[in-house]
């Protein structure tokens, strides 16, 4: 059993560009899942049938596992299934017709307009540190990039003359984003004036560099967020993807077209994107309420 996950494992890496943290999630839901069958005395992942795995979902709903990660362990299973048929190791696959549990779509926490403004504004542009996580904070608002892309983006990438990044994102995908005139001129301060000096005698591919030089890990910089969030005096929570989910949300409430908040965005399935018009929809309906004769 151990072999074929494994094998299944090294073509999400090797086939499907998938990050080490993504397939760690799919190895311990597949071992989880392993592990209810050896407990049920089945020793092999070719002779299940589907009713063994609506068996398992509902012993994890007795555990108390909430819909959201019965979901994704579903999932992964049903991704691992797929991959069986797929290289003949199973002639059908019990997953096909599986429904996974229904779950309730959470509207992403954003800040407004004027709290991102405040937000920015507080890095200090007298100190090297300042100017860099100014231009940190300028570039994740006008590209809605995740922190993980921010932290991994190249100088090559960075095409300040048209105005322009190359984001690399989930599964090794590419997408072009535009970056807009106050996120160009703060990355240009931050190469005139930070860059440099951060890097002594290091040399790096990266665009954003640590006080020391070194690559940024996605913990510091959703440490630096935080810490500009405070200092802002905004007292909602303040989560690590909350700049790009104010980015779309933003797009959407002046009128972007949903297709294209997607590709800046990356999301591969369109209903992913949707969910930021749930918010738009709530601002629509306080309108309505306000000025409607009968709203």
């Amino acid at each position: 059993m151990d072999e074929l996950i494994e094998l299944f494992l090294n073509y999400l890496v090797v086939e499907r560009g998938f990050s080490s943290n993504t397939v760690d999630s799919y190895r311990r839901d597949l071992l989880n899942f392993k592990e209810y069958l050896s407990k049920h005395k089945i020793s092999s992942f070719v002779d299940i049938k589907r009713d063994s795995i609506s068996d398992f979902m509902q012993e994890q709903k007795e555990k108390g596992l909430s819909s959201n990660s019965i979901a994704r362990r579903v999932a992964a299973i049903k991704s691992f299934y797929k991959f069986l048929t797929r290289e003949k190791i199973i002639s059908s696959n019990p997953t096909e017709l599986l429904q996974s549990p229904k779950l309730w779509k959470k509207i992403p926490s954003t800040l407004t307009v004027e709290e991102i403004e405040v937000l920015i504004s507080q890095p200090d542009l007298r100190n090297k540190v300042g100017i860099r996580d100014r231009a940190i904070l300028d570039t994740m608002y006008a590209t809605g990039m995740r922190v993980s892309e921010v932290v991994n983006l190249k100088l090559e990438d960075v095409n300040l003359d048209v105005g322009f990044l190359r984001c690399v994102g989930k599964g090794n995908k590419e997408r072009i984003i535009p970056l807009g005139k106050y996120a160009c001129a703060s990355i240009r301060r931050y190469l005139q004036n930070s860059r440099t000096a951060l890097l002594g005698k290091k040399n790096s591919e990266l665009l954003f560099v640590s006080r020391f030089g070194a690559k940024i890990s996605r913990q510091s910089l959703w440490k630096i967020i935080k810490k500009y969030a405070r200092k802002a005096g905004i007292k909602k929570p303040v989560k690590p993807h909350i700049i790009r989910h104010s980015f779309a949300s933003h797009l959407l409430e002046r009128g972007a077209d949903l297709r294209s908040v997607q590709e800046m965005l990356g999301h591969t399935d369109i209903s992913t994107t949707q969910i930021y018009t749930h918010i738009d929809r709530d601002r629509l309906k306080t309108i309505h309420k306000m000025f409607h004769p009968r709203g």
